[in-house]
């Protein structure tokens, strides 16, 4: 017995796994409600969900006009921002973890991050993109695509997916991106580069009512279609030959992971930049609190994945008031080490 709880050390499972669904729920509501009131101007939390209510309901009459454009028009489209971000990236990450089954993937391992960050710099140093009608965020959005062809042409062997193929093809795919990128950004006029490094970075401080649309749709689509293959990932995260024994079509349901993770991502990084290491920490710490069934893992990680990147975004706007860093430094010192630990973890597995 002491040695089955060492194995499957999750925390959560029966009527607590409610309970912790309505936690992080609650907490959500109140980390953006929270977040939307801290800023230059700080503005109290009651008065923020007034102003909420005030629109959702449509009766704005008796709102201050400019808390309201605060509060309204700047704040709470950004902090939802992070919140999809959040939740989309943790479910890339669930995908990939699963995809390879191996708790280090991350979905900026796979080189989707490279091309967009690519594409984005593209458009805005030489403007070739903006021209032509796509914008940053569709450009970001094309060079994710580009980037999702390469790594799955090259992973194929025999006409089959192969885990590890997948992985080298995509660090080579990011390495080529990044390499590229920065030969652009060498050539940018000195006027660009604050803004090219701030975007490479992640950064939700443009955002936009009409950036919301995009993200919150591919969430939604992918969290209904992963729902139904939640069964097969489980009989996946076993073993090839178990979830063939089982009648899942192991090479279909690997493109359609590595297709619906790459899309995920792309979808956030054309709207928020590169923000790396929420993939690889939420999914992981998800499972350690409710175990590998992805029933479970699915909707924690989309509310874990809200949650921890509005706090992460708020602690970008007060570190150093009134300047503002990127997100993806926060996330990266939070990410290093805890990637070193599961390293650390893994190999005293594998001895």
């Amino acid at each position: 017995m002491p040695r089955t709880a060492r194995t499957s050390p999750h925390l959560v499972s029966g009527a607590g796994f409610a309970l912790l669904m309505v936690g992080l729920g609650v907490a959500l509501v109140v980390s953006v409600g929270f977040a939307v009131g801290v800023g230059t101007v700080d503005v109290p939390v009651g008065r923020v969900f007034t102003v909420i209510w005030a629109h959702l309901s449509g009766d704005t009459a008796g709102v201050d006009a400019l808390t309201d454009q605060i509060v309204w028009e700047f704040r709470t489209p950004r902090v939802l921002l992070a919140a999809l971000a959040g939740s989309g990236l943790s479910l890339a990450g669930v995908c990939l973890q699963t995809l390879v089954r191996n708790p280090l993937a991350d979905p900026y391992l796979f080189g989707v991050s490279a091309g967009a960050s690519l594409g984005a710099v593209i458009a805005m140093t030489t403007g070739g993109a903006v021209l032509a009608g796509l914008g940053v965020a569709g450009a970001a959005f094309a060079g994710s695509l580009i980037s999702l062809v390469i790594v799955f042409a090259m992973a194929q062997r025999g006409g089959r997916l192969v885990g590890g193929s997948l992985v080298l093809a995509g660090v080579a795919v990011a390495y080529l991106g990044t390499a590229i990128t920065s030969f652009i950004q060498l050539q940018a006029a000195p006027t660009e580069l604050r803004g090219v490094m701030f975007w490479l970075l992640g950064s939700v401080s443009g955002a936009s009512w009409a950036d919301l649309g995009v993200p919150a749709a591919a969430i939604a689509v992918a969290v209904c279609w992963l729902f139904t293959q939640s069964r097969s990932m489980n009989a996946l995260s076993v073993g090839d030959d178990t979830a063939a024994g089982l009648g899942v079509d192991v090479h279909r349901l690997r493109i359609l992971l590595l297709v619906a993770a790459s899309l995920l991502t792309a979808t956030v990084v054309s709207v928020a930049g590169g923000i790396g290491f929420v993939g690889l920490i939420v999914p992981h710490a998800v499972r350690l609190v409710v175990g590998p069934d992805h029933r479970k893992v699915f909707g924690v990680s989309v509310l874990g994945g809200a949650v921890f990147l509005v706090l992460v975004d708020l602690v970008t706007r007060t570190a150093d008031r009134p300047n503002e860093m990127p997100i993806g430094i926060f996330t990266a010192a939070l990410g290093a080490p805890f990637f070193l630990v599961l390293l650390r973890k893994r190999k005293k597995v594998l001895r």
